[in-house]
């Protein structure tokens, strides 16, 4: 692999772009440090970028893109819909065809609002739950990773200057699969909590009846809770996490495989919670979501061609199966190689990670990084274990292959030293307080 014409550009990406890229989790931080690969175009879970390098991706747009990239009847329905203009100075039809569309298959949703991505959605979440209750601390799942751009969650992070101390004052955690740290959360915050808000799942599947249990005591206290579906929504079942958990949340966000890579996020609720953004009542207004380009058409008619495709056929099912697949395929290398504790992929099939570690089995970001370099060197774009519907057999049985190549010169570098096999500096975590 060549990366001759990515380098020349990667000064002035950074010198145009704070960071090199519109999201950090793209940034050449997240990469080996002389493999910039930018990217040109991708069809399918293909990618190729500009210096001509073929890559198999298992990011798919930061778990976007669960279709394919340039999924034929999501790009043409948004190009008809582009062909009759895409923003007008009233709704267009297409807005209450796409809330239709959405809310037939998120049954216990009454109500929708459309934006651009999922910090808007749970934005909107947490200002109608403090709105409704007349409260002003959101209870975050500490275990979950990211929520939101809002001052509300990135005060909770390593990143928050900038941010007031008395908003960062607002957030308080519990954490996933532990209910006595919810209640624990709710004695020592007594009816200060307007919501709590986490995924369904990310790793570890919920134990105990977790949710069911979660949702009872935030009501119980008085507050609402929030399911972020982001990345769930769409990847879990069709009618997201919560329907295959059983369970209803006050409201949940929605983004990402929304609309297989397109620019579109929801916020779904019950109509009592949804209904304080609107026209019809007599109390205080709320400033939900008002967007410019919320609604905007070709994005709507992207999410209607991703459900329905969705409700012809069986995605979900063939996301768990060739995530099934590809962890089969890594484990076997992993204990013919004897790097059991070292490498493995974690998570739900349909939605999985891999983890990496040194020598002693801690994880290891230097590791981390060996394992992009050298499969990126053998054609695949991985900083996760991503599948989509265009994964097929033979695209799962390469990258296994591809895989067990690179773990040979993992394990070298395991017996001789990473410095001999690394090239550059190793990734870091984006939530850092210092560069």
């Amino acid at each position: 692999m060549k990366y001759d014409e990515s380098l020349k550009l990667q000064k002035k990406f950074n010198d145009l772009i704070p960071g090199g890229s519109h999201t950090y989790a793209k940034g050449d931080d997240q990469f080996p440090e002389f493999m910039p690969a930018y990217i040109d175009r991708g069809v399918g879970c293909h990618v190729w970028d500009i210096d001509g390098n073929e890559y198999i991706e298992y990011g798919m747009g930061l778990r976007s893109v669960t279709l394919g990239h340039a999924f034929e009847p999501v790009v043409k329905a948004a190009y008809e819909q582009m062909l009759k203009g895409n923003n007008f100075v009233r709704p267009a039809r297409i807005e209450l065809e796409c809330a239709e569309e959405f809310l037939s298959v998120i049954e216990g949703a009454e109500m929708v609002k459309f934006a651009k991505d999922g910090s808007d959605a749970n934005n909107g979440a947490v200002k109608i739950a403090r709105a409704y209750t007349g409260r002003d601390k959101v209870g975050i799942c500490a275990n979950h990773p990211f929520f939101s751009v809002d001052d509300w969650f990135i005060g909770s992070t390593a990143m928050s200057a900038g941010i007031p101390e008395i908003t960062k004052n607002l957030t308080v955690k519990f954490k996933y699969n532990d209910i006595e740290s919810v209640e624990k959360m709710f004695a020592e915050n007594p009816g200060e909590i307007a919501c709590v808000i986490l995924e369904a799942e990310k790793y570890d599947a919920p134990k105990d009846n977790f949710l069911q249990k979660l949702i009872d005591i935030s009501h119980k206290n008085g507050a609402l809770f929030i399911l972020d579906e982001n990345i769930t929504g769409f990847r879990w079942h069709l009618g997201g996490a919560q329907k295959k958990y059983n369970i209803v949340p006050d409201m949940s966000s929605f983004g990402k495989a929304l609309g297989n890579g397109f620019a579109i996020s929801a916020l779904a609720g019950k109509r009592e919670f949804m209904e304080l953004g609107g026209l019809h009542h007599k109390k205080e207004r709320v400033f939900l979501i008002s967007t410019t380009h919320g609604a905007e058409n070709h994005a709507l008619a992207a999410v209607i061609a991703n459900i329905r495709f969705f409700k012809t056929h069986d995605v979900i099912g063939h996301l768990y199966e060739q995530g099934r697949k590809l962890e089969e395929g890594v484990m076997k290398s992993v204990k013919e190689l004897n790097l059991e504790g070292y490498v493995s992929i974690i998570g739900p099939h349909c939605c999985s990670v891999y983890t990496t570690a040194d020598q002693d089995k801690k994880p290891s970001q230097p590791f981390r990084t060996l394992f992009i370099q050298e499969t990126m060197k053998r054609g695949l774009l991985m900083p996760s274990s991503i599948v989509s519907y265009s994964h097929t057999d033979k695209d799962i049985q390469d990258t296994v292959e591809k895989i067990h190549d690179s773990l040979i010169v993992y394990k070298k570098a395991l017996n001789e030293g990473i410095e001999k096999y690394l090239v550059g500096k190793p990734v870091q975590p984006v939530f850092r307080k210092f560069n």
